[in-house]
């Protein structure tokens, strides 16, 4: 009993050490400016507010950036899914000339930073006329080689008689990766959507430079618009910082339990 008290004390000292900054951000968006420019280490507010969260409304559209990060991050995750899965079974389950060394370039891919592409991608949109569109934020990111990798792999546990069997019974590709493959990978679509989200929804120097107007930018832009030289702005900035942290936030908690729950679901059975 003496050991697991110091584990569980251990522990709750780690924990509460790596959260400081996190709960020191959520005490400064409750806190008056005037309470955080002085000489004291204000951990706490002394006289709490809210205040600050209604002028980031004021300062800025903040529910409309809000309704674009929703649908800019909820798209890309959909599409990711879609396209991975389906350029997945193409690796894992059909036979065709350079398979294999198609795969490695799609792999190679990774190892591609995005700021080296960046500048030609503006251009293409540039040139097609998407500029300051939904479009143009969703559609380079409709694909994800990190995302292929993933199905292939969970596929390749499954065997190829599966895939044989369904053929005989007349099942089509598409039918056969919607009714058979879909339901037994929901721990890999369970991770890949709560990766996806997280990444899509905390974009920044994409959507930066291809929008232009606050109908289309999203959250992440927006918070920005928040700092100034106003004293109050930092109270400001980290009352909308905590405001747009709890979609993300409570996206993972929802998508870590739809994971564990999918856990076995990829068991094989004869």
């Amino acid at each position: 009993m003496l050991q697991k008290t110091a584990l569980v004390t251990m522990n709750l000292i780690v924990c509460l050490f790596m959260l400081f900054p996190l709960l020191y951000t959520i005490s400064v968006a409750f806190m008056p400016s005037g309470e955080l420019y002085t000489m004291a280490m204000n951990i706490v507010p002394k006289h709490p507010t809210l205040e600050n969260f209604v002028e980031a409304f004021h300062k800025i559209p903040l529910v409309r950036f809000v309704l674009n990060s929703f649908l800019v991050a909820g798209s890309i995750t959909l599409g990711q899914i879609v396209t991975c899965s389906l350029a997945a079974f193409a690796f894992s389950f059909l036979n065709f000339k350079g398979k294999n060394v198609l795969f490695m370039l799609v792999m190679a891919t990774m190892m591609v930073p995005g700021e080296a592409t960046i500048i030609s991608n503006y251009l293409t949109v540039g040139r097609l006329g998407l500029l300051d569109t939904y479009i143009v934020l969703i559609l380079p990111s409709l694909i994800s080689a990190m995302g292929i990798f993933l199905f292939r792999q969970f596929y390749m546990t499954f065997p190829i008689s599966l895939y044989e069997s369904a053929k005989l019974d007349g099942c089509g590709n598409l039918r056969f990766i919607v009714k058979i493959l879909m339901p037994l990978t929901k721990s890999a679509m369970g991770a890949m959507a709560v990766y996806t989200f997280i990444n899509a929804w905390n974009m920044y120097m994409w959507p930066l430079l291809v929008t232009g107007s606050d109908s289309k930018r999203t959250v992440q832009i927006g918070i920005s618009m928040l700092n100034s030289v106003d004293a109050q702005s930092i109270t400001l900035m980290l009352a909308g910082v905590v405001m747009i942290i709890i979609p993300s936030i409570s996206i993972f908690i929802v998508g870590q339990k739809a994971l564990i729950k999918g856990m076995f679901s990829g068991a094989v059975k004869g």
